[in-house]
C-alpha cells in the first residue's frame, strides 16, 4: 500500500485504485486478483489480504536482495540500503553497512548536478581561480582546457570525483579541497605557468597589488585609484601579452572616471579632462599636469 489511504503499487510497478471504498483499502499488502486499466493507474475489482510471511512463501524464489546507492532529492543526501524486491514492491529495507566510498561520491555527483555548481563551498580564491582556469580555456593559449560552468559540470567525474570518497550530502562538501580538486584539470606541473599567464593580481606603481577581476574571461579588469597608477604608461597585458587588461580608473571615492584598454591615449587626451573635474571634486589630492611624470601614491598627497 502507498501512503494514500486506497492506493496501491502493483509488482510491475503501476499504481491501482479501488474502484468503490472498501475495507481493503487499509490493508499493506494485497493479491490483487481482477485488475483492469491502461496507463498509469489501474482499478483493483477483486483483491484479498496477504501477509508478509506468505509472501515470502510463495514467491521466495522471486525475490531479489539488492544494493541501492543513490542520491535522494527529498532527504537531501545519498542513501545507502539494501532492499528486498519482488519486482517493484520493497518488501524490506535497511540501511547498507560499509557502503563503497566511490559509490557514494558517484551518488552526491548526481546531486551537485541538480544543484548547480553554486552549490560547491566556492571561496573568493576558488572563484578566481576557476575564472582564471574559464579565461584561459576561453582564450586557449597553449590548449588550455575549456573551464566554462558547461564544461566543468560535464566534467565532473574527472575534477571533482576524486575528492568526494565517502561524501553523503552537499553539506559535506565544505571539507572538499576545491582549489586542489581545480587543478587536476591542468595538472600541478603547469601552476606555474597558469600564475605566469593569468595571476592573481598585478602590482602597480604605487606598490600596491591589487587583484585581477577574471569574470568577464573576454577582458580581465584591474579596478584601481587613478593616483596609483601615475607613471605606468602602457596597459599591462596578460596570457603571454595577447590579452590587454581593462583599467577600471577609480576616484578618490572609488568610483570610475574611466574605463580604457589604452592607458597612453587615456594619458595623452582624456586624463586633462579628468584632472579638470577632479581637481575641484577632491581638492586634497594629488592630480599633477604631468601624470607619466609624476610619482604614484596611495596617499592624498
Amino acid at each position: 500500500r502507498e501512503a494514500e489511504r486506497g492506493r496501491f503499487l502493483l509488482r510491475n510497478g503501476r499504481g491501482a485504485r479501488f474502484t468503490e471504498p472498501q475495507a481493503l483499502e487499509g490493508e499493506d499488502w494485497l493479491v490483487a486478483a481482477e485488475v483492469e486499466g491502461r496507463g498509469r493507474e489501474a482499478r483493483i475489482f477483486r483483491a484479498a489480504a496477504i501477509a508478509p510471511e506468505e509472501i515470502e512463501a510463495h514467491f521466495g524464489g522471486q525475490i531479489e536482495e539488492r544494493r541501492e546507492i543513490r542520491w535522494d532529492e527529498g532527504a537531501g543526501r545519498v542513501v545507502a540500503r539494501r532492499r528486498r524486491m519482488l519486482g517493484s514492491l520493497a518488501l524490506a529495507e535497511a540501511p547498507l553497512r560499509d557502503p563503497d566510498p566511490a559509490e557514494l561520491g558517484r551518488a552526491l555527483l548526481d546531486g551537485i548536478r541538480a544543484a548547480g555548481l553554486d552549490a560547491l563551498p566556492w571561496s573568493k580564491e576558488t572563484a578566481q581561480l576557476r575564472a582564471r582556469l574559464e579565461f584561459l580555456g576561453h582564450q586557449n593559449p597553449d590548449g588550455w582546457p575549456e573551464a566554462s560552468e558547461t564544461a566543468l559540470e560535464a566534467a565532473l567525474e574527472e575534477w571533482l570525483l576524486p575528492f568526494l570518497s565517502g561524501l553523503k550530502r552537499l553539506d559535506d562538501l565544505k571539507r572538499v579541497d576545491l582549489s586542489q580538486a581545480l587543478l587536476t584539470r591542468v595538472g600541478w606541473e603547469r601552476q606555474a605557468e597558469l600564475d605566469r599567464l593569468a595571476p592573481t593580481h598585478l602590482e602597480v606603481p604605487s606598490g600596491s597589488r591589487i587583484r585581477i577581476d577574471y569574470s568577464d574571461p573576454d577582458a580581465p579588469a584591474l579596478a584601481v585609484r587613478l593616483q596609483e597608477v601615475f607613471g605606468l604608461t602602457e596597459t599591462p597585458r596578460i596570457a603571454g601579452g595577447r590579452v590587454p587588461i581593462t583599467m577600471r580608473l577609480l576616484s578618490p571615492a572609488h568610483r570610475p572616471v574611466q574605463v580604457t584598454q589604452d592607458l597612453a591615449s587615456f594619458w595623452h587626451d582624456a586624463y586633462f579632462e579628468v584632472r579638470k573635474d577632479m581637481r575641484g571634486r577632491y581638492p586634497k589630492h594629488y592630480w599633477p599636469e604631468d601624470p607619466l611624470e609624476a610619482e604614484a601614491t596611495r596617499r592624498t598627497k
